[in-house]
């Protein structure tokens, strides 16, 4: 089966609103992605797909919507407020909700799906939130690839 990763960073804040511990306060992160991708066969230069189109299509939409801006759960009123001062934020969709690294990591998955297009089948994202910490999405039904 072959496969790419792609390594994507970014930096940005949020919190865990529901968290019981510190994780609660505002804080940031420096985010890395790793985005593993599939094609059922190589291209005519032996790639499953230029690294470049990864860093291009989501490194594109991962700095124009997260980095350097403060991600949220819906019901967070923090973002609320810095949206209202102009500030970058992004609203998490309801059906994740808080912004952890596991969610986030499903949130990259199925946005780098939706920009690499049906040729190409995003296996599973990790989001490494701290040096030793890292949560994964895997796509349901990758094990029939």
């Amino acid at each position: 089966m072959p496969t790419i990763i792609k390594r994507l960073e970014i930096d940005a804040g949020h919190r865990v609103l529901m968290h019981e511990s510190k994780c609660a306060n505002v804080h940031g992160h420096r985010y890395a992605f790793f985005i593993k991708v599939y094609a059922p066969q190589l291209d005519s230069v032996g790639r499953v797909v230029d690294f470049s189109v990864i860093k291009d299509k989501v490194g594109g939409w991962l700095d124009e919507n997260l980095d350097h801006g403060y991600i949220y759960h819906p019901k967070d009123t923090v973002g609320e407020m810095l949206k209202v001062t102009g500030q970058k934020v992004f609203q998490m969709p309801y059906k994740l909700g808080e912004p952890t690294a596991e969610n986030l990591a499903a949130l990259v998955g199925e946005i780098s799906q939706e920009l690499l297009g049906d040729e190409l089948t995003v296996v599973s994202v990790q989001c490494q939130e701290t040096p030793t910490s890292v949560a994964e999405w895997v796509k349901e039904d990758t094990d029939k690839i």
